[in-house]
């Protein structure tokens, strides 16, 4: 069967596809970003991809591989120190491809190909300190059930005295805003009899 064997020529003999190549892996590389045409970028980014997969390990081995395609020494070590290690935790889709719209002479769809940025990992979601009820199970026997008699007995310890401490916060935060007042009531009249007389 010949499923999902070829590729796009681009209108170009082998060597001149294989110049092509190494020169915009080693642009992608080098920039980390390029515009080019959309048939170009995603020829390149199977390419560039195979590479920075071959990047996050960093031997001897890997680094001959990549230099079959790179021929820029100081390419392939930005590759193998910085681009390598920034996508070592994912399994691949390192590049992205920008739609850009037509290009005015030919009509051709660009774009821009470029690495993903730095990975941002989401911030865990935080639990809420309420909990739900939920119905009581039916009673087990033996030492399981102690052990939820006793986890079931703790837990509503833990909310009164988070409860009793709250209240504690808010009096004396009461209490403080009520002195607050009343050192300003008493400095006011203060004022207006030294206006008064002078």
């Amino acid at each position: 069967m010949h499923n999902r064997k070829g590729f796009n020529r681009l209108g170009r003999k082998s060597s001149h596809r294989k110049a092509l190549h190494r020169n915009m892996v080693t642009s992608l590389i080098k920039h980390e970003r390029i515009k080019t045409t959309q048939a170009k970028a995603k020829e390149i980014r199977r390419t560039a991809e195979k590479l920075v997969t071959r990047a996050k390990v960093d031997s001897v081995h890997n680094r001959r591989i990549v230099a079959k395609t790179v021929y820029e020494k100081d390419v392939i070590n930005k590759l193998f120190i910085e681009v390598g290690p920034r996508f070592s935790e994912r399994p691949g889709g390192y590049t992205r491809i920008l739609k850009l719209g037509q290009r005015s002479g030919d009509a051709a769809d660009m774009v821009i190909l470029e690495f993903l940025a730095d990975e941002e990992k989401p911030a865990p979601k935080k639990k809420t300190a309420s909990r739900k009820k939920t119905a009581p199970k039916p009673a087990a026997t033996g030492k399981k059930a102690e052990k939820v008699e006793e986890s079931a007995a703790e837990e509503p310890k833990v909310e009164e005295a988070s409860v009793e401490e709250l209240k504690a916060e808010e009096v004396t935060a009461a209490e403080d805003k009520t002195e607050e007042v009343s050192t300003e009531e008493k400095e006011e009249p203060k004022t207006e009899k030294e206006t008064s007389e002078g």
